[in-house]
């Protein structure tokens, strides 16, 4: 089908010069929610229609009298199911958590989209509790990717994956613990940003990994994603510098993050890379074993399966059969993992960071594909065997940056009439700024 997003400038410029409101943006969006033959019901949980209206009128009285809004004065934007919003019980995608008490006030991210002026549609559907890069939720139904409706949305943020190309909100805020924002994006020709995880708070988000969990936007472009992390970040948005791809130093891996690529993977990111070359990045080809130390993590039970564990321990007790069965058989992975492993996990993970961060010092970023296949089919994921082997592979590229602690970024790379491929850049940590410039740097290389 085609699709056509509009970048948050264009709408804010449009805004700006009457040619729009933000009334008929949230009118649009309210519309695509509510067509009877659309993935609305399965992409969001909660519809905010009356608040939403009722805000976006009042942004647009303040414009008309010369009052300055906010960066995303009079915008749709939805939120993940996770995020605390006040006055209500926050599900995050389960069942387990409906009977609890209502959040007693927004959540910070929230509060300060709200503050920026963004107009709060709904919340969006998502994998119960964020645990799988896949997407599908038996409670609360699965959206459909918008480019092939026999292929799933990716997750965990499922429903802010499909927000944007099906025109539900302008723009979506997910988590990522390993891949949660990076994968739907890929999976739907979106950019998606994972920031230095200490930069955005995460206060008032229902936790899977409290060392691992990042929040982050997916957006039609990089500079739409810019725009949205100074807010979350609580920074003063400035517009990114115009950078030149011509001279980036990018490391592309060459073990491990590039090996079994389906042939659309393949071929898209190759094409991408050769333009990249064609237009003056340096790109090299570099084994980094230092990625194998990674493997020291895992074999000591991980970091994600043992804190994932430890929030939900007592409401598995309680209340196991409310839990998706597929997301119980992964939390229960971890209960045997003793404390003294989990300390090893955690040295692990800390040499880890400091041996990657010294072979990528001499590169502004690193270059790969964001996933290493195309959105699987419904049908590949029946059996519970190879459900839990794809999700491993979806996740295979983006949770290593999670443990390395590193920002990173997906852009659409795929044709036109090609399903979707998502090409990865990664900066280092604290780095985000940078990423973003040289994210938009490529995005115009690859858009020419």
């Amino acid at each position: 089908m085609p699709i056509e997003t509009v970048p948050l400038a264009t709408l804010i410029q449009d805004l700006a010069a009457g040619r729009s409101s933000s009334v008929a943006l949230t009118e649009f969006c309210l519309a695509q929610l509510d067509d009877p033959a659309g993935e609305g019901r399965r992409a969001f949980t909660r519809i905010y229609r009356d608040a939403a209206l009722a805000a976006a009128a009042a942004s647009d009285r303040l414009r008309g009298l010369g009052v300055a809004g906010g960066p995303l004065a009079g915008l749709p934007i939805s939120v993940k199911d996770l995020f605390d919003i006040a006055g209500e019980t926050t599900l995050a995608g389960s069942l387990v958590l409906a009977d609890g008490p209502p959040a007693v006030a927004d959540a910070p991210v929230v509060a300060r989209l709200r503050a920026a002026g963004a107009i709060i549609v709904g919340k969006t559907n998502m994998v119960e509790f964020a645990y799988s890069g896949l997407g599908l939720n038996p409670h609360y139904g699965t959206p459909v990717n918008p480019y092939d409706p026999e292929r799933i949305p990716g997750g965990s943020s499922s429903g802010g994956g499909v927000a944007v190309p099906y025109g539900f909100s302008a723009a979506s805020i997910g988590t990522d613990t390993g891949g949660s924002v990076r994968i739907p994006a890929a999976f739907n020709k979106v950019a998606g940003f994972k920031p230095t995880q200490r930069r955005v708070p995460r206060d008032g988000a229902v936790p899977l990994a409290t060392s691992l969990d990042s929040v982050g936007p997916l957006a039609p472009t990089v500079a739409c994603c810019a725009l949205i992390d100074s807010v979350l970040a609580g920074e003063t948005p400035t517009p990114l510098a115009e950078l030149s791809v011509r001279g980036l130093r990018l490391v592309l891996p060459q073990n491990g993050l590039t090996e079994g690529l389906d042939g659309t993977v393949s071929r898209a990111f190759g094409r991408a890379v050769t333009r990249l070359s064609q237009a003056g990045a340096v790109i090299t080809d570099a084994a980094l074993p230092e990625l194998a130390l990674l493997g020291d993590v895992a074999q000591r039970g991980g970091i994600a399966a043992p804190e994932a564990y430890a929030w939900h321990r007592w409401r598995v007790e309680a209340r196991r059969e409310l839990y998706d069965p597929r997301v119980l058989v992964r939390l229960l992975m971890a209960d045997r993992v003793t404390a003294a492993d989990y300390i090893d996990a955690v040295v692990a993970r800390e040499a880890a960071i400091r041996a990657f961060d010294a072979a990528t010092a001499p590169f502004d970023a690193l270059i790969c594909p964001t996933v290493p296949v195309v959105p699987p089919r419904f049908e590949q994921l029946i059996k519970e065997a190879d459900y839990q082997a794809i999700n491993q592979l979806v996740l295979r590229n983006t949770y290593i940056f999670n443990l390395l602690d590193r920002c990173a970024l997906t852009l659409p790379c795929s044709a036109a009439d090609e399903l979707p491929v998502g090409l990865m850049l990664v900066g280092p940590t604290g780095g985000d700024r940078r990423l973003l410039e040289i994210g938009a740097a490529v995005e115009r290389v690859l858009a020419a």
